[in-house]
């Protein structure tokens, strides 16, 4: 792969098959940020850094029989832990880097990076490569299921305005990218940036 993300790995694989049981309270909050990206049945949805799959029965439900849902993780051992808890029924697992999707450019209505963008080495080429698969007008969740100011508690930090997600530098970095933020919402109980793929 072109950058590495060993330390990605390292963090992410031996954490894999106890992730769900750390946070077994997100499925609704997962279900909610699906619902905002108003996919219709026939729909395509990605799930761009999947981890264990928790959005892909959402996202199945949100498109339907006839849609497609993919979920692409960078981590054999979170696709090894969906697999294990049935989610590859609700979408195709694809082990990728979401910088180098080996997919069609247009190809997606929408996808979903739950917690995605603070893992990518190069965050501008990341969602630069999201907005190549999503057709024009296509939608962008950007999800986490607690806020800025918890996360960085849970992490016993301090917030920062250097946060890569703090809205002054997310809006830029999404139009460069090729998306317009349309609503950011940034609160205790969930952060969610939705933005409209352009051109």
């Amino acid at each position: 792969m072109a950058d590495d993300h060993s330390h990605v790995q390292d963090f992410f694989a031996p954490r894999a098959a106890g992730w769900d049981t750390r946070f077994p309270d997100d499925g609704p909050a997962y279900a909610a940020a699906v619902r905002e990206l108003g996919l219709r049945p026939g729909d395509t949805a990605i799930d761009a850094g999947c981890g264990t799959g928790r959005a892909l029965p959402a996202l199945r439900e949100a498109v339907g029989a006839g849609g497609t849902v993919i979920g692409v993780d960078l981590t054999r051992e979170m696709l090894d832990a969906a697999r294990r808890a049935g989610r590859e029924a609700s979408g195709a697992l694809l082990l990728s880097d979401v910088a180098r999707l080996p997919l069609p450019s247009g190809v997606a209505d929408a996808v979903l990076a739950a917690g995605l963008v603070s893992h990518l080495p190069h965050p501008g080429r990341g969602l630069v490569e999201l907005a190549r698969v999503v057709r024009p007008g296509g939608r962008l969740a950007l999800f986490h299921p607690i806020g800025r100011a918890a996360l960085a508690a849970r992490h016993g930090r301090p917030l920062s305005d250097d946060d890569l997600r703090a809205e002054p530098r997310l809006t830029p970095l999404l139009a460069d990218a090729g998306w317009r933020l349309d609503a950011y919402t940034d609160e205790d109980s969930r952060f969610l940036a939705l933005a409209v793929r352009t051109g």
